[in-house]
């Protein structure tokens, strides 16, 4: 009763939240659901038909004749300084563009309040827009980036249809600023240490399938000092002060992986994230979709690994994947506890189809109890790691 008692409440503040930040969605047609570019590459994105919950371009009389109608929004925050070039296409009808640059931290709450910079706007109609240093009607200079800074892209679309868009995102730095090492198999060091001979922390990213470093985004929060966006495959950090560190490593071409991870003071910390490739059969458990017990009702603190989720999907638009439910119960599986994973599955696409990630890319599937990860469960965590969500690449 407790539970559902706090559970009840939490909703509410939320819902309250909400109201009182009309500029929150979840849609990739908007802002605030913006997909998050975490390294330089290949993208394949989709517009949606849609033009989102919210007006973000409200605040800019200059952008008043511009149609929100079908729109596509994309985020990327420069690691380093550097400058950003890009080259994006689609498949049908033509193309725009405008290219925000944050003011505050909440680059998106800076739109919505006319905050944030214009840095780029192509409204020429043209198949294709970029940035770069040979510049025409549709392609403009490129962006020159301090570390920190966020830019939100905007693509916009004239048909009522959902066309691709292939995008090229480049992002360079500048002399003396962080440069690659070598290629994913030579590996990329970032040696933070202010000294060599003190113990430290070391964080390497490796390929589970060759043991080959990746070079891919890091994310680290938990620890002030510590709390920033990394990019490399081999980093050693100095650690002043003890506690626990969240990780989110991103790569192309892999799934995304998020831990937690003590890390102590003056002490040689080692922590190596084995990244799996991406590819057909593949499957990897989702942590943190958690449901209202019984139901399936997303618990308010599922929402960041939802998001992260859709993300993903979002900048690997040529992946169909298989949304799996899982429940915890004990003995044979039962009408119930199939139907239940069935629906909390579906519950899952519902969420992404709803916010911008194409319903014929989505299956989904329930398999109640019958695959638990822990048959004899005793423990809380075990009867967690058998209700979960899965995604398997088609």
């Amino acid at each position: 009763m407790k539970l559902l008692l706090f559970l009840a409440a939490f909703v509410c503040c939320w819902a309250t939240y909400a109201q009182d930040n009309p500029n929150l969605s979840d849609a990739i047609s908007d802002c605030s659901g913006a997909s998050n570019i975490l390294q330089p590459g290949s993208f394949n994105l989709q517009f949606t038909a849609k033009g989102g919950i919210v007006k973000d371009f409200s605040s800019y009389p200059s952008l008043s004749n511009v149609s929100e109608k079908n729109s596509l929004w994309c985020s990327f925050k420069a690691p380093y300084n550097g400058r950003l070039t890009l080259q994006a296409s689609v498949s049908e009808g033509t193309l725009q563009m405008v290219v925000f640059e944050n003011e505050t931290k909440d680059v998106c709450d800076d739109i919505f309040k006319g905050k944030a910079e214009i840095r780029r706007l192509i409204l020429s109609n043209e198949t294709t827009v970029g940035l770069d240093l040979i510049t025409s009607k549709n392609v403009l200079y490129p962006i020159d980036m301090i570390a920190g800074k966020h830019v939100m892209i905007c693509f916009l679309s004239n048909t009522k249809e959902k066309p691709m868009v292939d995008m090229h995102l480049k992002f360079e730095p500048n002399d003396g600023e962080m440069k690659p090492t070598g290629e994913n198999s030579d590996g990329k060091v970032v040696d933070l240490r202010r000294d060599k001979d003190v113990d430290a922390l070391s964080i390497l990213i490796r390929d589970a399938e060759t043991g080959n470093p990746v070079v891919s985004n890091m994310t680290i929060t938990g620890i002030k000092d510590l709390t920033a966006l990394y990019n490399g495959s081999d980093f050693f950090i100095t650690v002043d002060r003890s506690g626990k560190i969240k990780l989110q490593v991103d790569a192309e071409g892999y799934f995304f992986v998020d831990r937690e991870e003590p890390v102590s003071a003056g002490s040689e910390n080692e922590i190596v994230i084995w990244l799996e490739p991406l590819g057909e059969g593949k499957s990897m458990q989702i942590d943190e979709i958690e449901f209202v017990p019984g139901s399936s009702e997303f618990l308010p603190t599922a929402e960041p690994k939802l998001k992260r989720l859709k993300d993903f999907l979002a900048l690997n638009a040529a992946v169909k994947v298989e949304i799996q439910g899982h429940v915890h119960s004990e003995g044979e599986n039962t009408f119930a506890g199939q139907k239940l994973s069935e629906a909390r599955a579906k519950r899952v696409v519902n969420y992404l189809v709803e916010n911008g990630i194409s319903k014929d890319r989505l299956t989904s599937i329930g398999y109640g109890n019958s695959k638990p990860i822990y048959p004899e469960a005793k423990f809380a965590y075990e009867e967690q790691a058998n209700r979960r969500v899965e995604i398997k690449v088609l």
